[in-house]
């Protein structure tokens, strides 16, 4: 029976472009699993969106003399771009900037203060003299009181996980203007707040039950903040960009952007039911009871995320009611950038759009893949990069594709050869390409997706000793239909490993499938071997990847801001 995969993934923040970071934490995994069960016939939405409120976004818009709106429109198009050029296959891409997306914010907002799981309450908020405002909490930064961390945020510090409020952090400075001589304010002011106490226990029995298929790290995480008790949590700000609240008399504040950014999971299916020209199809996602089997969520994010999407998005789920609640999280751990986690305010990244320019598309989805921070952080580095391409890619996988499709041009005229009687080894180098089917398809379904690339690329490693010791350039001369036979099998082998890595490699994917005389996108395939016959007459193929070699200057691909 064909399952209903929702993919949820982390809506970037609309101030800069994508960086290699958080393209290997949240994009890549998605855009994997999501094509893996389109190919093996599963219902499937993924929708996401840039994040464009909040006042770093109004700051810098002040700072360039531009409207909010001018500002992340334009990193909206950038973020969009590096989607397109990645290859990730979104159902729908928005932002949290519609009228779609304001309406159904201010519904949750006020359907939750009027069930009482929002309040009024004065808070302390930091305030920035020279500059002049209330400042977000990740522009405040100090000692962390946990670990002593000097760089925590006041949102959370990155280096021991907790979620902090501006007033926890020792000598708390201003990140905008950066002056520690003039100390912060502490200033009262109202604001609205989410009542989690209220649902602390609603999220634990939750949280207690069907989640064994989660991550330990994720699990672990989870557990230990609702261990130290949920607090209130503000969802309001004192800024004039953003989604105004709902109420009378509060003209000069908005709906925080945490808040309002994961409801962008519920307002893009909303959005997609629309544009696909039946509005009502977003219950069947959204709705408990409405599909059979029900839906699966995963929410796609970086570790830095992990408690807003385990605990505080399924409390507003809870309050809201009648939602379907995440069925996993598979959050990654970070990849660093010389063992720093990537941060655009600190010049820490590598753009995504400067790695394409240099290696393209599959490249990049491939080493980013097989290195992925699926249980611990990991570096990245061009070195690995380029070794990565040439020595798996280029030397094993095209390896294997080129060797093949030449000698069929040159020995067989192009025409793909009629086999003879299989031998043993022939029948088991197919089995294990079925093989392959059940065990990607199992390793990428569990959210293991670097098992599963070398699980793929096991098969490729399989295909070249077996074209070594079948040794068809040799046999042809002795024995035309048994070197025949080995090209027809290898072609079939070739014709499994497009689809293996297919959910990795889109582009490389879709030249094979040319290469192997199939029509249309490969895409509409299923997660099958499925037969090149004998007789069809195949394409000239060229090189499905290139050789690379490492950035002369690597700073002209680190720590620089877009215009």
């Amino acid at each position: 029976m064909a399952e209903y995969i929702l993919v949820c993934v982390a809506w970037p923040y609309a101030k800069t472009s994508t960086h290699v970071g958080q393209i290997a934490g949240a994009y890549l995994p998605a855009d994997t699993f999501a094509r893996y069960h389109r190919l093996a016939g599963n219902h499937v939405l993924m929708i996401s969106g840039s994040d464009e409120h909040g006042t770093p976004i109004l700051v810098e818009a002040e700072r360039q003399g531009i409207s909010p709106r001018e500002f992340v429109s334009y990193y909206h198009r950038q973020i969009c771009e590096i989607w397109e050029r990645l290859g990730i296959s979104w159902d729908l891409y928005t932002e949290t900037g519609t009228e779609n997306h304001y309406r159904i914010t201010q519904d949750f907002f006020l359907t939750l203060y009027q069930k009482g799981y929002v309040y009024k309450d004065t808070m302390q908020s930091p305030y920035c003299p020279t500059d002049r405002r209330f400042l977000p909490d990740r522009y405040v930064e100090g000692t962390c009181p946990h670990c002593g961390y000097p760089q925590a945020r006041g949102d959370q510090c990155d280096n021991c996980g907790r979620v902090l409020d501006p007033v926890d952090l020792i000598q708390p400075h201003c990140r905008l203007c950066g002056s520690r001589e003039q100390p912060l304010e502490i200033r009262d002011t109202e604001h609205f707040f989410l009542d989690l106490p209220k649902l602390q226990e609603p999220i634990l029995q939750w949280l207690s039950q069907g989640k064994e298929h989660w991550r330990p790290n994720v699990y672990a995480f989870t557990m230990n903040w609702l261990k130290e008790g949920l607090r209130p949590r503000a969802i309001t700000r004192d800024l004039d960009w953003g989604v105004p609240i709902p109420l009378e008399g509060y003209d000069e504040k908005r709906i925080y952007v945490w808040f309002d950014a994961v409801i962008g999971y519920f307002s893009a299916t909303v959005e997609w039911a629309q544009r696909s020209g039946n509005p009502e199809a977003w219950k069947q996602w959204w709705v408990p009871g409405m599909t059979n089997p029900p839906v699966k969520a995963y929410y796609f994010i970086g570790k830095d995320n992990i408690p807003f999407h385990t605990i505080i998005w399924p409390a507003m789920l809870m309050g809201y009611g009648n939602r379907n609640l995440p069925y996993d999280v598979p959050a990654n751990e970070f990849m660093t950038m010389r063992g720093s986690k990537a941060s655009s305010s600190r010049g820490n990244v590598v753009w995504t759009k400067d790695v394409l320019d240099l290696y393209g598309a599959d490249p990049l989805r491939y080493y980013l893949s097989a290195s992925a921070p699926e249980g611990r952080d990991t570096d990245f580095t061009f070195e690995e990069l380029v070794r990565r391409n040439n020595d798996e890619l280029v030397a094993t996988y095209g390896n294997a594709v080129h060797r093949t499709l030449t000698f069929v041009q040159s020995r067989f005229g192009g025409t793909v050869p009629t086999p003879g009687a299989l031998s043993t080894a022939d029948e088991a180098m197919l089995a294990e390409v079925e093989k392959g089917f059940l065990t990607v398809g199992e390793l990428i379904s569990r959210c293991r997706f670097k098992d599963g690339l070398q699980a793929a690329m096991a098969v490729a490693h399989v295909a070249n000793r077996y074209l070594d010791e079948q040794a068809p350039w040799k046999r042809i001369k002795e024995d035309r239909q048994a070197a025949g036979t080995t090209l027809y099998v290898m072609l079939q082998v070739l014709s499994g490993l497009r689809l293996l890595l297919y959910p990795y490699l889109p582009f490389s994917s879709q030249k094979l499938h040319t290469y192997l005389g199939f029509e249309g996108d490969v895409s509409a395939s299923r997660w099958q071997l499925e037969t090149v016959p004998a007789g069809r007459r195949l394409p000239p193929p060229q090189p499905l990847f290139a050789k690379l070699e490492e950035p002369a200057d690597l700073s002209s691909t680190e720590s620089k801001s877009l215009p």
